[in-house]
């Protein structure tokens, strides 16, 4: 029986250095770690396939946390389905062990357990998300009522701009989040993001 570790960050710009790290950590060969950087709006993503190409019966897949196998309620559904029962391996979501780890308590009351708090997690990536966009297009609205002038750099950088850049590098805070924080466009933040870099290059 193989293990196997999936990893998935947005966009090109984020890193994918803390979940490697941690699968590395776990034994996981790196050749049986797969990695897209692409949204979890759905499943079409060449490693996430190439992987279930590979994945065989009694197997173990890792995440890192339920997000990382997608964004969608009914999406992670269905793919949930698919790898546990349709394939047969198992399922270790790390931040949610034991309680999302399908290694354990293999009778009908485990299994239901496992399915039911992946169902209400799943659900709540998917509203989590809804608000996120909400809150991202509320706060342009906003800037844009304050003159806020989208796609140019301000001269200074915002005064928690380095608080911002490393919960963003942790992942505790998502692109759309700092953008919407600071009234700036995404190449702004950029711009922003490369300037701070250059005065802080051991920092974030």
């Amino acid at each position: 029986m193989n293990s196997w570790a999936y990893v998935r960050v947005s966009s090109q710009e984020q890193r994918l250095d803390r979940q490697l790290d941690t699968m590395e950590k776990l034994g996981i060969p790196k050749e049986h770690i797969f990695f897209d950087k692409a949204s979890g709006k759905d499943f079409n993503r060449p490693a996430y396939q190439a992987m279930l190409r590979r994945v065989k019966k009694g197997d173990t897949i890792f995440l890192s946390s339920l997000d990382r196998l997608g964004r969608s309620y009914k999406e992670i559904q269905n793919q949930w389905r698919i790898l546990t029962k349709d394939i047969g391996v198992d399922i270790v979501v790390l931040d949610q062990a034991p309680l999302l780890d399908t290694r354990i308590h293999k009778d009908l009351m485990g299994t239901f357990i496992a399915d039911l708090i992946m169902s209400l997690l799943s659900l709540f990536s998917e509203t989590e998300r809804g608000a996120i966009l909400r809150r991202q297009a509320e706060g342009i609205a906003a800037a844009k009522a304050r003159g806020v002038r989208f796609g140019r750099p301000c001269a200074e950088l915002p005064a928690n701009f380095g608080d911002l850049v490393a919960k963003w590098d942790s992942g505790a805070l998502y692109l759309e989040e700092i953008l919407v924080q600071c009234g700036v466009s995404r190449s702004t933040f950029y711009k922003y993001l490369a300037q701070y870099r250059l005065m802080h290059p051991g920092g974030a």
